[in-house]
């Protein structure tokens, strides 16, 4: 009797640790699909695995809310745009350089005193179309700071309190990562005036926005940079304004400018030697960069139309002939025309530099 109670005794310890292991394994497979950040986590974690060889160097240990920004990261040697590849806008490429890119590349140079140090914040405002996006890329290139593309759709959560983390990790990977900017484009429709109207989320946001960005600064020897753009600056809210250093108004281009503008943009294709780069300087009067990239763009595939207009008729030539004067001059009174017509609000009228990634 002794032993069939002590064996039905080891049976039921045995049945209550396998019901306790099961019970263990349903409620943390079922604590896994509560976690809100779930599916969030699991993009991170690939994200974080990537990082490292997108960088080229080793990263440290980053939080999981950090991870979510790893995505927005871009290694300076990827991007193809330098200040040589924009034309114009000489003046503000020098003053940027001596202001916001030499405290990045050569820190020692500002570590004495209160007077010198790094930008707190740079801001480039215009219309569309006039290169702030391209002169953004460039000062990272120029400097060789980590770019963080701040995505505001991507610091949105359901979840209360997770934005103002997914703010403060901006802030701290960029500290790991230092010298790093922080890059908002068309920033005052994240940063823009307070009003009442607005959700309690976005407050927040901008509240630990504005918080943490004050806190950097408190460390001389760190390089982290917010870099900003917009179309209209008007619309920021004036404890925005009041952070960044430094202003910068990039214009619709002058004449000179245009010129350096199509020397940039025509600089490695197939043109005539006889291009008079004035005289097509002085007809695209009013464009921004934008519009003068379009143009050129419109004027290649008019040797490339009669190429295949001749190929259809037997006649056969090894490629398209170069660029010509006409060419360029009747793609500028083309576009000219486009951008009147889209005056009549009867017409809609879509136009590629609308989508073009260069304001």
């Amino acid at each position: 009797m002794a032993g069939s109670s002590s064996g039905k005794l080891i049976q039921d310890l045995i049945l209550y640790a396998a019901s306790a292991a099961l019970s263990m394994a349903v409620l943390f497979v079922g604590l896994r699909h509560l976690d809100p950040n779930r599916e969030a986590s699991k993009k991170a974690i690939e994200s974080r695995k990537h990082l490292s060889k997108r960088l080229g160097r080793t990263v440290i240990y980053t939080t999981p809310y950090e991870d979510m920004i790893t995505g927005d990261v871009v290694n300076p040697d990827h991007i193809d745009v330098e200040f040589d590849s924009i034309g114009g806008l000489d003046g503000i490429k020098e003053t940027l350089f001596q202001l916001a890119i030499l405290p990045l590349r050569r820190p020692e140079l500002f570590c004495h005193g209160k007077l010198l140090g790094p930008m707190k914040g740079v801001l480039l405002y215009g219309p569309p179309g006039t290169g702030k996006t391209m002169l953004a890329k460039a000062i990272a290139k120029e400097s060789g700071a980590v770019f963080i593309n701040v995505k505001v759709s991507n610091l949105m959560s359901k979840w209360f309190g997770d934005a103002q983390k997914l703010v403060a990790a901006v802030f701290s990977l960029a500290y790991k990562l230092q010298p790093a900017i922080i890059f908002i484009d068309e920033v005052d429709s994240f940063l823009g005036q307070r009003r009442s109207t607005e959700t309690e989320m976005l407050t927040s946001m901008k509240t630990e926005f504005m918080a943490l960005w004050d806190g950097f600064t408190t460390d001389q020897n760190d390089r982290v940079m917010v870099l900003a753009a917009t179309n209209r600056p008007s619309d920021l809210d004036e404890a925005i304004i009041r952070r960044f250093s430094q202003a910068f108004e990039i214009g619709k281009p002058s004449f000179s400018d245009r010129t350096k503008i199509l020397k940039v943009v025509l600089k490695g294709e197939r043109i005539e030697d006889n291009i008079d780069f004035d005289r097509l300087a002085g007809l695209c009067e009013g464009y921004t960069g934008s519009d003068i990239l379009e143009a050129c763009k419109q004027a290649a595939f008019i040797p490339l139309r009669e190429y295949l207009q001749d190929e259809k008729k037997g006649e056969q030539s090894q490629a398209p002939r170069p660029l010509s004067q006409s060419d360029l001059e009747r793609a500028l009174a083309e576009s000219k025309r486009t951008k009147v017509s889209a005056k009549n609000p009867s017409i809609v009228s879509f136009r590629l530099d609308d989508y073009e990634d260069l304001d």
